[in-house]
């Protein structure tokens, strides 16, 4: 099922009446929340990724800073985890999954949580990911709904993973940028988390799998305005244009395109390699805030000098006009 349908077919349950379920799966968000008591509630998530990589260990990384960000992305800490592995155990040795889940223990205990265990099953393809549970005020958790009219919109790291992922698997790509996207992908938003956690966040996400547009849509359907994405600020990782310039895509930049349809507006004609990077499906991506006008400068010098060096305001909320609650110019 696509995640467009699947999305529908969440939408079509009935809702959850326990009232200590803060954030469920009605407004897409990043993770549940579930309240424990008057200052812990629980922060639930899990995700899983196949290879992007060749290298088992590198794969572990970028697969458990991935999961980790849902949680980051909530303004949360991570405390323990739990593997979900996928393995072709007749092709493949037993120690390329010992290098996986190496890889992802070394991200998981960088974000100061624990292994607690994990499921294996045997499938036709590696696929690795984590259950993540943490913790979190239950008055002070980040939803992706939220977003002020005036709020500047902040991005903490440079998008077009996907495609240059892709375009290094026909040799396309210098491995000086190949280097820099793995750099990215396995750096885990905890210090970026943690810098916000000093501002105003009125609505946060990560920017994965749907893109920039998609995440963007969920944040906009629960803002009080539209929000408005500058294509000329956004940070870029190297190459990535060059490959949707010679015509690079990914398998999910179609689907991606779905996700947005008929919801944004276009206040200037966009290339399509302009449009591919978009919705081109991030890995391990950078969070995205919704902040008031006067701290956003504050917060980018903060976040850059704190290791995030690509944080930059991409956009703001503004008034919605003609129902279009995405508009890229």
């Amino acid at each position: 099922m696509s995640p467009v349908g699947l999305g529908e077919l969440l939408r079509s349950l009935p809702k959850a009446q326990d009232p200590n379920l803060l954030v469920g799966f009605e407004t897409s968000d990043d993770a549940g929340v579930y309240r424990l008591s008057e200052d812990t509630a629980l922060v639930v998530t899990a995700d899983f990724i196949t290879p992007p990589v060749d290298d088992p260990y590198v794969f572990g990384q970028i697969a458990a800073a991935n999961a980790l960000s849902d949680v980051y992305a909530m303004g949360g800490r991570p405390i323990t985890c739990l593997n979900l592995a996928g393995f072709p155990s007749e092709r493949l040795e037993q120690e390329v999954l010992g290098q996986i889940i190496a890889g992802a223990l070394s991200k998981i205990t960088e974000a100061g949580a624990v292994l607690a265990g994990g499921h294996t099953t045997e499938d036709e393809e590696p696929k690795f990911g984590l259950s993540v549970t943490g913790l979190v005020h239950p008055e002070r958790f980040w939803a992706n709904a939220g977003a002020r009219l005036g709020d500047r919109l902040i991005l903490t790291k440079a998008i077009g993973s996907g495609v240059v992922f892709n375009a290094n698997l026909k040799a396309q790509i210098s491995p000086e940028a190949m280097s820099r996207c793995l750099e990215s992908v396995t750096t885990l938003n905890r210090r970026a988390a943690e810098v916000l956690a000093g501002f105003d966040v009125h609505a946060a996400t990560d920017i994965t799998g749907f893109g920039l547009a998609g995440h963007a849509l969920e944040m906009a359907e629960g803002a009080e305005g539209a929000l408005r994405i500058d294509f000329g600020s956004l940070p870029l990782l190297p190459e990535a244009a060059e490959a949707y310039q010679r015509g690079g895509t990914t398998g999910v930049n179609g689907t991606n395109r779905k996700v947005i349809e008929g919801k944004a507006r276009f206040d200037r004609f966009f290339a399509s390699w302009e449009e591919g990077l978009l919705v081109d499906p991030q890995t391990s991506g950078g969070l995205m805030v919704a902040v008031p006008e006067d701290q956003a400068d504050g917060l980018v010098l903060e976040l850059k000098k704190e290791g995030s060096p690509e944080a930059c305001v991409v956009g703001t909320v503004e008034p919605l006009e003609g129902g279009k609650r995405l508009i890229f110019g």
